[in-house]
């Protein structure tokens, strides 16, 4: 068994890798907040000096705090980022990239880069959109091996020291166990490189690995900083007609996938006020309902009795705020029997009884004469209680004073053993899996401080688990029941492709990620769904039709360069004005029911197209019910909800002040205004007609209060009228 090698220093560890490996260096580390950034700092300025050593980066999600497009952004971000995001470290090659400084015999390739980062043509753009790695996220550890990664280098959590110290993988066992395993069994050389940040929230389960899992340990202090903390975002009503739809097919005693921003925001907080305020929930749900073309089939609005299991790659901190609510607390154990057991309601999961014992041995999942595999089951899921053991030769059952014959086929022995030694309910039970998180201050706060009985309800495990049936399957199959995977698209196409990732250019926009990953099991498994959400318009920059010279799209559309997910894997795609089932249908129905969720604006263009192309009949008109689907229109029957606080533009808090706030909503009407010339100079002439200042405090926070320049002065009245 190997020994870690502990160094106090983060340099003197960049010194000991690169004197222990002598050529090039293939780094992987974790996406988002698990990268080491100190570590990576160092190593990065170390060969950055010195061309003749290489550095390869394999990495994704490389997180910067952010800075701001104008003067005026950065005047605000200042104060509130040094605020939000302490004395988190950004990461070198990341500001080098932005920058246009990355040395040639230095190569940053990403997976999944931040959404929208690097569009555009600039040098700088181009070099990372010819980096960039397109892949599945069940395929990244291959990939890393493909691209001979020789390090890998993570940020840990701790508890102890010396001979009690734990370790865990904390927000990223997505990848990094799978790393090691194909680096061991391929015999590629590998070195484990583990950095201690005290500021990584200590999860047990899968996270958790010993000492001699890394071959160098960092506990340099320098490496404990502030994790990366994106705020939460604002939630308006289109996110929030979108989180409706969505919350309603889910069903109760089902599995939950969503990911981060405000659509998952919105749904979770849908999902919270149908279970709290359950009469609000269902009004509000009619009130958006036009009864499209699939009906109401497959909805529930009712509370939820069972429960759900969270299964998600990314655990967000909407997941959170349902564990806290009391709906993600369906427990799934990590036996296919058992599991398929408690599916079927032959067992109770809060109790364990002679029933429990007895259906384990019909089932054959335990010997009527249990060997110690099967004791270790049986304890492992708390039926039978700790302390019993097989002694005599496995003859023999003991706990304490109480003996019996190893035999549970004899009744007596069976009475005896149901009346002694079983354990009072069901152990070792999981209610959230996660591959990595991602969240804001408070998110991370609360897994540092939560009770370890509850933090072990949460199991960061890997990747491959978590987005693919293989390996396990009989017990994926088995925990996954009535499983709902939500995922966030750009565009869907008329006849029903989704375009998540790139542009039609091939400028990469995010990446892949684990969406395929979870339309496949969508279809794999058979009471599960994919439910594929967009808003139905968005801001067009290069303005070609009447509607896009106010910038704005439609983003279903007839066809698209670019498909992440094609047709024939098409399900549920919902916008804020409804539901489409797709599974199952003709072309024709396909794109009737995608035009009964679109924008109004947008239906005769479209309803044209597909005409023209033969996929829609020659008389087909649009039913007058979809007619109607306009902005106006939800936030009149939404409204009501809002006012009354049961959907909050920040359901679950935020890290800006009352007044930043305000300065943002500003801000982004002068932002939007300044991509519309139009809508700029009519409200440039109410600005100056109207003649308001803004409050003193705020024009300092923008450097906006000695403003002398004309630019200057006209900025801060723009500004003030829009307060």
């Amino acid at each position: 068994m190997k020994t870690p090698l502990h160094i106090a220093s983060i340099e003197l560890a960049v010194d000991h890798l690169l004197d222990t490996i002598k050529g090039d260096i293939v780094l992987a580390i974790p996406l988002g907040i698990g990268k080491p950034n100190p570590f990576v700092n160092c190593l990065y300025r170390r060969i950055k000096a010195n061309p003749a050593r290489r550095l390869r980066i394999i990495t994704a999600l490389s997180l910067a705090k952010p800075t701001g497009k104008s003067e005026l952004e950065r005047h605000f971000l200042e104060p509130l980022v040094a605020r939000v995001f302490a004395d988190y470290p950004d990461l070198d090659y990341v500001s080098d990239l932005h920058a246009g400084l990355l040395p040639a015999h230095i190569e940053v390739h990403e997976f999944f880069m931040k959404t929208g980062d690097y569009v555009g043509s600039s040098e700088t753009n181009n070099r990372a959109q010819q980096n960039y790695i397109s892949t599945n996220y069940t395929l990244v550890a291959r990939d890393m091996a493909v691209q001979g990664v020789n390090v890998l280098a993570q940020a840990i959590g701790s508890k102890g020291e010396g001979d009690a110290l734990a370790l865990s993988l904390s927000s990223n066992s997505d990848l990094t166990l799978e790393v090691v395993e194909n680096a061991r069994s391929t015999g590629m050389p590998l070195m484990m490189i583990g950095v201690i940040n005290q500021q990584m929230p200590f999860m047990p389960n899968t996270a958790e690995v010993a000492p001699n899992f890394f071959d160098v340990l960092i506990h340099d202090p320098v490496a404990t900083h502030a994790l990366f903390a994106p705020p939460n975002g604002k939630i308006n009503i289109t996110d929030y007609a979108i989180g409706l739809h969505a919350s309603s097919l889910v069903l109760d005693g089902g599995t939950l996938q969503i990911g981060i921003g405000a659509l998952g925001d919105a749904i979770a907080q849908t999902l919270i006020v149908r279970e709290r305020h359950n009469q609000d929930y269902r009004r509000m749900l009619d009130s958006i309902c036009t009864d499209g073309l699939e009906g109401r089939e497959g909805r529930e609005s009712g509370r939820f009795e069972q429960g759900l299991y969270g299964c998600s790659e990314m655990f967000v901190n909407g997941f959170l705020k349902l564990i806290e609510a009391g709906i993600i607390r369906r427990e799934v154990y990590g036996d296919a029997v058992l599991q398929t057991l408690l599916n079927e309601g032959r067992i109770s999961r809060v109790a364990v009884t002679p029933d429990t014992l007895r259906a384990l041995l019909v089932a054959g999942r335990i010997q009527y004469q249990l060997n110690s595999a099967d004791l270790a089951f049986l304890k492992r899921f708390g039926i039978l209680r700790a302390a019993v053991s097989i002694e005599g030769e496995g003859k023999e059952l003991v706990m304490q004073e109480t003996r019996t014959l190893n035999d549970l086929g004899d009744t007596a022995v069976f009475d005896r053993v149901a009346a002694t030694m079983l354990g009072a309910e069901l152990i070792g039970g999981i209610f959230m899996s996660g591959g990595f998180f991602l969240g804001p201050r408070d998110f991370y706060q609360t897994l540092r401080t939560m009770a370890l009985p509850r933090l072990a309800k949460i199991d960061m495990t890997r990747v491959d688990f978590i987005n693919q049936l293989y390996g396990d399957e009989q017990l994926k199959r088995a925990q996954r029941k009535k499983a709902r995977f939500m995922n966030t698209t750009m565009m869907v196409t008329l006849l029903g492709a989704a375009v998540s990732d790139a542009l039609e250019s091939g400028q990469v926009v995010s990446g892949v990620g684990g969406q395929y990953n979870f339309v496949a099991m969508s279809h794999a498994l058979p009471d599960a769904r994919l439910l594929m959400m967009l808003r139905s318009t968005h801001e067009h920059a290069n303005a070609q039709t009447h509607h896009e010279a106010q910038g704005l799209s439609s983003s279903i559309v007839f066809s698209y360069g670019n498909e992440t997910i094609p047709r024939h894997l098409r399900d549920v795609v919902i916008t804020e004005y409804g539901i489409a089932e797709l599974r199952g249908q003709a072309d024709r129905e396909v794109i009737k029911r995608l035009l009964a969720i679109a924008d109004s604006r947008f239906q005769p263009a479209l309803v044209n197209q597909a005409k023209a192309h033969g996929k829609l009949e020659a008389d087909y008109e649009i039913p007058d019910r979809y007619r109607a689907n306009l902005p106006q229109m939800l936030a009149d029957r939404l409204q009501p909800w809002s006012t009354a606080g049961l959907l909050p533009a920040f359901p679950f808090g935020t890290d800006l002040t009352e007044d930043e706030l305000h300065i943002v909503d500003a801000l982004k009407r002068l932002q939007h205004a300044a991509d519309h010339p139009i809508e700029l100079v009519q409200m440039a002439v109410k600005s100056l007609w109207e003649g308001k200042e803004a409050p003193h405090e705020y024009l300092e926070r923008l450097g906006l209060a000695d403003a002398r320049s004309f630019r200057d002065m006209f900025v801060r009245k723009l500004f003030a009228g829009n307060l």
